[in-house]
């Protein structure tokens, strides 16, 4: 977090330096606002390329056996560019070297876990163990120890949901 204030301020200088070479190259016709404005829109555009460049960033962070099944993008008033421009505030990944795979009554069975990354002011992230079946496109969370299933948050998915695919399509 401090990094990121840090690096704003730089931003804003060198915009500032560049806002008062403008003002000496024109002869000192351009006013002298120049220079804090120049200076908040370096801070600003810091801001904005660090806000949107949070989804690829944490991407690259993740293993290569890691994909993506569920992105979530979000606005704020106080950012009223996400209106147009919608950022990405959240977004789910299976780890594929982690899944575990079985046979019950001839239905093929997958237990997996679901990492979600939400963006805050200090990244969150929780986890979450599931099951699915891949023969009936169901998933149930497992809660407690041994894991047992929560059969009233089943949930069903098609055949060409993201999650489905990454579970239950692998070779």
């Amino acid at each position: 977090m401090i990094w990121h204030l840090i690096a704003a301020v730089f931003a804003g200088l060198g915009a500032a330096g560049v806002g008062l070479l403008l003002r000496l190259v024109s002869g000192k016709r351009l006013p002298r606002w120049i220079v804090p404005v120049c200076a908040g829109l370096g801070m600003l555009a810091y801001q904005i390329n660090h806000e949107y460049s949070w989804f690829d960033h944490k991407q690259t962070q993740l293993p290569d056996s890691a994909r993506v099944v569920d992105v979530e993008k979000g606005q704020a008033f106080w950012r009223p560019w996400t209106y147009a421009f919608p950022m990405t505030t959240a977004f789910s990944v299976v780890d594929q070297d982690d899944l575990i795979t079985g046979q019950a009554d001839g239905q093929r069975l997958v237990q997996y876990r679901r990492y979600r990354f939400r963006k805050e002011y200090v990244d969150q992230v929780t986890h979450q163990a599931y099951l699915m079946n891949c023969t009936s496109r169901e998933t149930v969370p497992l809660a407690g120890e041994p894991p047992r299933p929560r059969t009233e948050a089943t949930q069903t998915f098609t055949e060409t949901d993201p999650l489905f695919q990454v579970v239950c399509q692998q070779e």
